[in-house]
């Protein structure tokens, strides 16, 4: 029989699958690097940029700013033919934060 001592301290279920999602997106060498370049970047990055200068092709880059999409990182804007990547705007404080500690 398994003794029971405590209880464990509630987490919500929300929170702990969205923080998930957040380190799965950053658990990627990849996805740091787009997110570190993107952090320290004075304008918006062109994918053309980030195939340059990570010798991946644009549909391997397309996959990895999906990821970072879906996480809620970054935001995209088409010019012309190239689309131009950046950080979210309004990124949540605890985001901006950990972002600050992992790449500054």
């Amino acid at each position: 029989m398994r003794g029971v001592c405590c209880n464990l301290p509630r987490v919500s279920e929300t929170w702990a699958e969205s923080r998930a999602d957040l380190m799965k997106a950053l658990g990627d060498p990849t996805r740091l690097t787009m997110v570190a370049s993107l952090w320290r970047a004075a304008s918006p990055i062109c994918i053309c940029d980030f195939t340059a200068g990570l010798g991946l092709t644009q549909p391997t880059i397309s996959h990895h700013m999906a990821k970072l999409k879906e996480a809620g990182l970054v935001e995209s804007e088409k010019r012309g033919i190239w689309i131009y990547y950046r950080l979210r705007d309004k990124l949540p404080t605890e985001t901006r934060e950990l972002l600050s500690r992992l790449i500054d």
